[in-house]
């Protein structure tokens, strides 16, 4: 008994033994199964990985605007306008001082401040839309342009004439002087912009020539006070001063609007003249020089909620009439107060500024039929739509290839002719100082019948008539002052 137990024990050992050899072997053959079912890692290498390595993989290439940009910017321009410096003018000097006092410092002379006169924008953007050398621009830029300088993609500079301008719209038209043809851009179809379609702006911002940016039509119709015929297009594409005037562009490479003049802190949010509109300015101007438009004789507001139940309204739809003007075409077609148009022209009046647009857009003497809500009823008008004419006169010294002559006129009211005898004729309504027409004499109020022996009518009249003028002679007009008539020779020197 004595061997017993040693035997059981050694054999008990020598069992874990073969036991434990076991499973470690089945761990280690694991192991090796797991290790080589495993993607290996690869060996350090010197450099970065291939790119097919690269921790971004094979990504396919988003839509570039490269190849609109590219070519576009071959028609964008930089323009540079000098403008007359304002007036020197004396400061009030201090009062002598006392005995014993030190003498003050005196005042230097500073320039005179003008209303809107804004020296620092003397360089915009612009873009060729004709081959013949017509580029279009902002107004403000060159409204009071001495001499304008068009810098093209290639770095040559050209001189450049105003053909038109409509301060209204912020609207411009340039020739420049050299003959064609140039690289141009053409104007495209805003209206089937849809909202979030991608848009290209190219322009000088801060100088900075041929900047390209990104973005999308954010909203369209906006007013945002510019003016009468506000319908701006908003995109997030950024804008900054001196880029208005160039082009913003789809990315079928067409003008689906003109950037316009834009507040540096508006820091996201551009506005461009929507194309539709441009199109339509630019080709008045190119003809006429100047913008004809319709007028009714009517102020108007929106319809909101707040006054929907007094007037009995059910939509928010149609221009509220608030007030007509005595011997308007509205007065004389029988508006009144406290009607509210809902077409114009078999057009619907959906937003209270689609009245203004539609009015501007009808040509004079057309005779349009509106339809009204008044006092809970429908009824329909028929009237007879009359020019409109510039509050402060037409200043036909915007217009290219004539004198400027420093005179704002209005065509005199047929009434104002018939009472007075006339024919026809222009009212001064301003003249500026220091002008030709100033030193020639001509004053306000004076009543232009004639230019050098031909009836003026007209501002059509007055720009061709002065077209045909020899530069080298004197114009001679022929003035209705008071009870009298003279003669007054303007020169050009």
């Amino acid at each position: 008994m004595n061997g017993k137990p040693g035997a059981l024990k050694l054999g008990f050992l020598k069992t874990g033994l073969v036991s434990l050899l076991v499973a470690w072997g089945l761990v280690w053959a694991n192991s090796l199964a797991l290790a080589q079912a495993q993607p290996q890692a690869p060996p350090p290498t010197q450099g970065p990985p291939p790119a097919s390595q690269s921790v971004l993989g094979d990504l396919v290439d988003l839509p570039s605007v490269a190849p609109i940009s590219a070519k576009a910017q071959a028609a964008v321009v930089n323009i540079m306008v000098d403008r007359a410096s304002a007036p020197l003018v004396e400061r009030p000097q201090p009062p002598t001082p006392g005995p014993g006092q030190p003498p003050p410092a005196p005042n230097p002379p500073q320039k005179a401040q003008r209303p809107g006169w804004q020296d620092q924008d003397t360089q915009g953007s612009g873009f060729i839309y004709d081959p013949d050398g017509y580029v279009i621009t902002n107004n403000y830029l060159v409204e009071k342009a001495e001499k304008i300088t068009v810098k093209l993609d290639s770095g040559q500079e050209l001189r450049a004439e105003i053909v038109g301008r409509d301060p209204k719209t912020d609207l411009a038209l340039l020739k420049l002087e050299k003959p064609g043809p140039y690289p141009f851009l053409t104007l495209g179809d805003s209206d089937k912009l849809r909202i979030g379609d991608w848009l290209v702006a190219i322009g000088n911002p801060f100088g900075l020539e041929h900047t390209v940016t990104c973005g999308i039509l954010s909203a369209r119709g906006r007013a945002i006070g510019a003016g009468p015929y506000d319908d701006f297009l908003q995109t997030d594409a950024s804008l900054n001063p001196g880029g208005s005037g160039g082009p913003l562009l789809s990315l079928r490479g067409e003008v689906v609007g003109v950037n316009a003049k834009v507040s540096a802190r508006a820091a996201g949010i551009g506005f461009a003249i929507p194309a539709k509109l441009v199109a339509k300015i630019i080709g008045q101007l190119r003809d006429k020089g100047y913008v004809e438009r319709g007028w009714l004789g009517v102020y108007i507001q929106p319809i909101t909620s707040e006054i929907i139940k007094p007037f009995g309204l059910d939509s928010l739809d149609g221009a509220l009439v608030a007030d007509v003007l005595p011997d308007s075409p509205a007065a004389k077609a029988g508006l009144r107060h406290g009607d509210v148009v809902v077409t114009f022209g078999g057009q619907p009046i959906k937003e209270f500024g689609d009245l203004s647009a539609l009015v501007a857009d009808t040509p004079p003497g057309q005779v349009v039929k509106i339809s009204l809500i008044r006092d809970q009823k429908k009824m329909e008008l028929t009237v007879t739509i009359d020019r409109l004419e510039d509050e402060s006169g037409q200043d036909p010294g915007g217009i290219g290839g004539i004198p400027d002559l420093g005179l704002s006129l209005q065509p005199l009211a047929p009434e104002m002719a018939k009472d007075l005898g006339l024919p026809g004729g222009l009212m001064v309504e301003k003249v500026a100082p220091n002008s030709l027409a100033h030193l020639a004499g001509v004053a306000a109020r004076d009543i232009i019948l004639e230019i050098n022996r031909q009836p003026v009518a007209s501002l059509d009249d007055y720009v061709r008539v002065l077209r045909d003028h020899d530069e080298e002679k004197p114009i001679l007009m022929w003035v209705r002052r008071g009870e009298r008539t003279v003669f007054l020779a303007v020169s050009l020197d």
